[in-house]
């Protein structure tokens, strides 16, 4: 592997890795905020923490890949 090839992967890795962390601590803000208000809705009582968590983490890396992707070819457009 060429250095260009390995620094692709290794922005991919780290953009993915802040992205599930970013994703998994906003879901379970949403859902704290959601079980604290003072009257929770039925959707809030009735959906599964774990669901909801693993749905964040999912949009936290497809946005992060995302973004790896957008950057690496920003970068290559210029040089």
């Amino acid at each position: 592997m060429g250095r260009d090839s390995k620094r692709f992967w290794f922005v991919i890795t780290v953009c993915a890795a802040l992205g599930v962390v970013f994703g998994a601590t906003t879901s379970q803000a949403a859902i704290d905020q959601c079980l604290s208000d003072d009257t929770p809705s039925h959707e809030c009582l009735t959906q599964d923490p774990l669901a909801k968590r693993v749905e964040g983490i999912g949009m936290g890396l497809m946005v992060g890949v995302g973004a790896a992707v957008g950057a690496v070819w920003q970068v290559d457009r210029k040089s």
